[in-house]
């Protein structure tokens, strides 16, 4: 499987193609062409949107069917002729990345796959098993609405997609799965990515992140109000945590198939100021117009803190009016622990060199 990383968007391409194990082509190690598998050398091309391709390798098993006069033959005599033939060999050769299309597209330095054939019977079985596996994961890339239910639940050895070898389950994978089960069915609501686009999928997990962080700042506030807390310490620590786990994960994410960490402090960044600016003057906005849009009322029940129309039976239109409480010091902390954040970062870039997570 081939995986496009940093965005889906044009069209771009790339050469897949199977050479010997070394150079020389010769040697026990080696696999022949068209005897122990059939040589690749294939055009992969990734329509926009596309993040994954999985290019087929063909093995052959019976080698009465070996092409003549084609294939590494030196190889295959040079292993007949020391007699390997009586005790077989594990062999190996190489799938190679090359050749990216448009100019600008980069490939991985890990663009080259050693593909081992084992030779032992004793080796079969477990073989056949992870065939099964594998496959498994290729057919789960692109599960359909009710496999994702099947999928929450199970439990069973993992993929590494990116070596795809088989990786079993530990001991806290298997207590972490089953302390989220229940978060996991319910997530499973979220339609494939495939569907429309992926729009359905994504509306409706927006709506579902809503919800729960709604859910989890309800529960903050409580636990803030049993524990004593003041609210503004609570907002700015339980409230804060709370709802600001999906972002960590995704920034997590985002720095983990980065080069560089600008993905994730763009989101750290930019999830915090949509929560300032959206969060907070889109329900005011909505607000202000519809109280506008209200009967008019005495002035004096709108500006309560004014004594300029007590007694007055002058009439205004309604506003909306919201305490300010401590905001002015939730953003200047906000303010200040960026301009840190970024300083630091700033710092690092000149005097050490590195990026976020260490030197070049």
């Amino acid at each position: 499987m081939i995986k496009r990383s940093e965005g889906s968007d044009g069209r771009i391409s790339c050469i897949v193609k199977t050479e010997p194990l070394t150079e020389k082509g010769g040697g026990e190690a080696n696999a022949v062409e068209f005897e122990d598998y059939l040589p690749c050398c294939e055009k992969v091309v990734f329509d926009n949107g596309e993040m994954d391709k999985i290019v087929p390798i063909i093995l052959v098993n019976d080698k009465s069917h070996q092409i003549e006069g084609k294939g590494n033959t030196k190889a295959a005599d040079e292993r007949a002729d020391d007699g390997s033939s009586e005790e077989s060999l594990d062999v190996m050769f190489k799938v190679k990345i090359e050749k990216a299309e448009p100019v600008g597209v980069k490939i991985s330095k890990k663009n080259t796959c050693i593909i081992t054939i084992l030779q032992t019977d004793e080796n079969e079985a477990e073989a056949v098993q992870e065939e099964k596996l594998l496959q498994y994961f290729l057919d789960a890339k692109e599960p359909t609405w009710g496999q994702q239910f099947k999928n929450a639940v199970m439990l069973g050895p993992q993929i590494d997609e990116e070596d795809l070898i088989v990786v079993k389950v530990s001991l806290g994978e298997a207590l972490f799965h089953f302390g989220l089960i229940g978060w996991k069915l319910l997530f499973a609501i979220v339609p494939p990515v495939k569907w429309a686009g992926g729009f359905p999928a994504f509306f409706v997990a927006l709506g579902m992140i809503g919800i729960i962080t709604g859910v989890v700042g309800s529960v903050a506030e409580l636990l803030g109000c049993v524990v004593g807390l003041k609210p503004a310490i609570t907002a700015i620590t339980l409230v804060a945590i709370g709802t600001s786990l999906p972002d960590t994960f995704a920034s997590v994410t985002a720095a983990q198939s980065s080069e560089y960490a600008d993905s994730a402090i763009g989101n750290v960044t930019g999830s915090n100021s949509v929560n300032v600016f959206l969060g907070l003057g889109l329900p005011w906005v909505i607000s202000a117009e519809y109280m506008k849009n209200q009967p008019m009322i005495l002035c004096s029940l709108v500006y309560l803190d004014s004594t300029k129309y007590v007694g007055s039976n002058e009439m205004c239109a309604q506003i909306s009016q919201v305490p300010a409480g401590t905001l002015g010091f939730s953003v200047m902390l906000f303010l200040i622990t960026s301009i840190l954040c970024f300083t630091v970062l700033t710092v690092r870039r000149l005097v050490i060199g590195g990026e976020l997570g260490g030197p070049k």
